[in-house]
């Protein structure tokens, strides 16, 4: 596990506490809008490096009906994907951060460096998103914990295996996280589940995750599920990143039906209304 600074106890963005609870309370999950700024992510690498460019999708997915904008500045795609520093990754950040907290939405930093985790909650960024759930960085909970913020727990692995029961995978990697987040002191309230659909998982294994999502309510968690775009789609249907946007909402929508509260998408206004109508058909009941 990476060592780690000292955590400083600056206070994050308003109304902290409230981040979570108001989103989960409706009848439809919430949406979380996706905004790369990377050269490399899988589906939109480079297109929003650039400030002003960020900027305006970020306003474009919050008119689009986007409740958490997910920032995120180092890809973590499966293949091809470059490590950065901690200095590389705020360098980038340092450019559009501010400025999109300003907008008034919550923001969640997609990193798994409690380094950049922390300077992003001090320019008021709102929720921690690690897609290594606590494991991969010593100094991750500790700071959760000292900021009193939610964290998103994902769960990853290094490589994927094909022989293993994925769930089985899945549930044992959240106990760990969860021992963790409880020996830090991260209140459950706090804590969101992702299965992590794409990290370290055959394009089978994500699908199988979805059906099967319904078993992580065991936990009594809330749970976020990121399908947008992933590669598991062309296996069904071959297509680029670009083309998958119905095979995005079909399983944001199997997602919803069992059980997540929370959708991470880059298509926000089609997977609002898919979302929301669902909820109103399912509400005629």
């Amino acid at each position: 596990m990476m060592a780690t600074k000292p955590i400083a106890s600056a206070v994050t963005g308003p109304a902290v506490s409230a981040v979570l609870p108001a989103l989960l309370s409706r009848p439809y999950p919430a949406v979380m809008g996706i905004l790369n700024v990377t050269p490399d992510s899988f589906s939109d690498g480079g297109q929003f490096i650039a400030p002003e460019q960020a900027l305006a999708q970020a306003r474009r997915l919050i008119a689009e009906g986007a409740d958490i904008i997910d920032i995120g500045a180092e890809s973590t795609r499966p293949y091809g994907s470059q490590p950065v520093t901690a200095e590389a990754e705020m360098a980038r950040l340092k450019l559009v951060l501010t400025e999109v907290v300003a907008l008034g939405v919550p923001v969640s930093i997609d990193s798994m460096k409690s380094e950049v985790v922390a300077w992003a909650l001090d320019q008021g960024a709102a929720i921690a998103n690690d897609v290594w759930g606590l494991q991969h960085d010593a100094g991750m909970a500790p700071l959760v914990a000292a900021r009193g913020v939610p964290v998103i727990i994902t769960h990853n692995r290094e490589q994927a295996d094909p022989a293993i029961d994925i769930m089985q995978d899945i549930t044992a990697f959240f106990e760990r996280s969860l021992e963790i987040a409880a020996r830090a002191g991260i209140a459950d309230d706090r804590i969101v589940l992702d299965p992590g659909i794409g990290f370290g998982k055959t394009p089978e294994q994500s699908m199988i995750a979805l059906a099967r999502l319904n078993e992580l309510n065991a936990f009594r968690l809330p749970v976020l599920v990121g399908a947008s775009r992933k590669r598991f789609i062309s296996t069904v249907v071959a297509s680029e990143p670009q083309q998958r946007i119905g095979g995005s909402i079909a399983a944001h929508l199997i997602a919803a039906q069992h059980g997540a509260r929370i959708i991470r998408a880059h298509d926000v206004a089609e997977t609002v209304q898919a979302l929301r109508v669902a909820a109103a058909i399912e509400g005629q009941q």
